[in-house]
């Protein structure tokens, strides 16, 4: 009788799975014969009515049906999963030989490649980039720079304070160099560059704003002469501007060094000839610099009779407006793509 059973459930099964090509007819199909209620699970149930002498024979072919259904279910699930996946990608399709539709995309911020470009020099030569706090205390903004109480630079319509004269938006980056010193407790060499953001009371024309970009620089070891500062603007200024740029120095004053000097660079426009942009005159002032001034080394725990240094600054925003010829520092700042992108290196190639 059960074997009677069996045998009528193999034809029925066999008559089902005739070609299907649909999942959900497929997925019916197996709640009919696998499910709670399904065909083969309710023919297993009946095992317990067999008698014991048949129950092992009768197990197996109701094994034998599970696995026929079983192993038909998922070649049959792939054929069709595969089927419906080809037919997609049929239509949609993409025709590779087509050229590929240009995604607009941003341009590198023409001040960040001028700043990132003089990180990489002073890097190659030793130095290291460092950081400081755009809010800054009088004490290093002024005092420990030898910046006395009363000095112009210390009146309201340069600096911005923010709580009567002790707190303020620095002015300068040279307060950072005033604390790399002090970290060096008098016994270490410093040999630093210090990029950032400073603030002063500029007249906000095509040529100035109130926050604008300085790059300052300080070495302080023994033996150090105005020769090692030449020659350390002289790799800087060849790398920026071209191996035929020179440099030239000029006496100038400064609180925190001496002696001091400006220093110009010959016109890399004109090569010397004379243009508009050095005025006619061949040469272009870009730096202030100097030998570190006693006082400002002595507050800062070096002994000037045996430590000696130099120190240099200059504004980025002004360098990068000269390397690209750029004549409103307003473009450094704006997103106009049809501007930043004429000084992307990268887009030109």
């Amino acid at each position: 009788m059960e074997n009677k059973k069996i045998e009528e459930v193999k034809e029925l099964l066999k008559e089902d799975l005739k070609e299907i090509n649909d999942l959900k007819v497929l997925n019916d199909l197996r709640v009919k014969y696998l499910g709670k209620t399904g065909i083969i699970t309710e023919l297993n149930s009946e095992i317990k009515n067999v008698a014991n002498e048949d129950k092992k024979e009768f197990g197996m072919k109701v094994n034998e049906l599970r696995t026929i259904f079983n192993d038909y279910y998922e070649e049959t699930k792939n054929k069709i999963e595969d089927s419906i996946l080809n037919e997609k990608l049929s239509k949609e399709k993409i025709d590779i030989s087509l050229p590929a539709t240009k995604i607009p995309s941003g341009a590198p911020s023409i001040l960040e490649k001028l700043i990132e470009e003089v990180e990489e020099v002073f890097m190659s030569m030793g130095y290291d980039v460092v950081d400081g706090p755009e809010i800054e205390e009088d004490k290093y903004n002024f005092e420990m720079l030898n910046i006395p109480k009363g000095h112009p630079a210390r009146d309201a319509q340069d600096t911005f304070y923010i709580e009567g004269e002790e707190i303020l938006l620095r002015s300068q980056t040279s307060p950072v160099q005033v604390r790399t010193m002090l970290e060096g407790k008098g016994e270490a060499p410093v040999r630093i560059i210090c990029p950032g953001k400073t603030y002063r009371r500029d007249d906000d024309d095509a040529t100035h704003s109130h926050q604008f970009m300085q790059i300052e620089g300080l070495v302080v070891d023994k033996n150090i002469s105005m020769s090692d500062l030449k020659g350390t603007l002289d790799v800087l200024f060849k790398k920026l501007f071209g191996e035929d740029t020179e440099t030239r120095f000029h006496p100038s004053y400064y609180q925190f060094t001496e002696p001091s000097v400006e220093v110009d660079i010959s016109c890399h426009k004109c090569h010397g000839k004379g243009c508009p942009m050095c005025k006619n005159s061949g040469w272009i002032t870009v730096v202030g610099a100097g030998i570190v001034h006693p006082n400002v080394l002595r507050m800062s725990g070096y002994d000037p009779d045996v430590w000696t240094g130099f120190a240099f600054g200059f504004g980025a925003d002004r360098l990068a407006m000269l390397k690209y010829d750029i004549d409103s520092c307003r473009v450094l700042y704006n997103t106009d793509l049809r501007e930043s992108k004429v000084f992307d290196r990268k887009e030109k190639e």
